[in-house]
């Protein structure tokens, strides 16, 4: 039917907490500490839509995130204007590649990383 949500683990709870809800914009819907494994589940949306959770494990192994690497390649946010979320996100603080031209649509998309170097697009709607 469609994607629920998607589950990122990160490193460091505070810094990416601090990047996903200041920096992207993703409003919290809960948060919740689970004792048992000593780990922290924020709830995110878009709007009031809900797309990610995010977890914090003590010591997860690290996983390679080369966009050629086996596994989740990026995640795609659309946006309206790409150069003024470009330039946005540049103002704060983010290393973003060069504005790309999609060969087959003809949109316009870039790339920048999250806290653990999670691949993440931008792309035109």
């Amino acid at each position: 039917m469609k994607i629920h949500h998607i589950a990122i683990i990160c490193s460091d709870y505070s810094v990416s907490k601090k990047f996903y809800t200041e920096i992207l914009n993703l409003n919290i819907i809960r948060e919740v500490y689970r004792e048992e494994r000593r780990s922290y589940k924020l709830d995110l949306a878009i709007g009031d839509h809900y797309v990610i959770e995010l977890f914090s494990f003590p010591d997860p192994p690290q996983r390679p995130s080369r966009p050629e690497a086996c596994g989740l390649r990026h995640l795609a946010f659309s946006v309206e204007n790409v150069t003024e979320k470009r330039n946005e996100l540049v103002h704060k603080g983010l290393n973003c590649e060069e504005i790309r031209i999609d060969e087959f649509t003809g949109k316009e998309f870039f790339f920048t990383q999250d806290p653990d170097q999670l691949p993440l697009e931008f792309y035109e709607i």
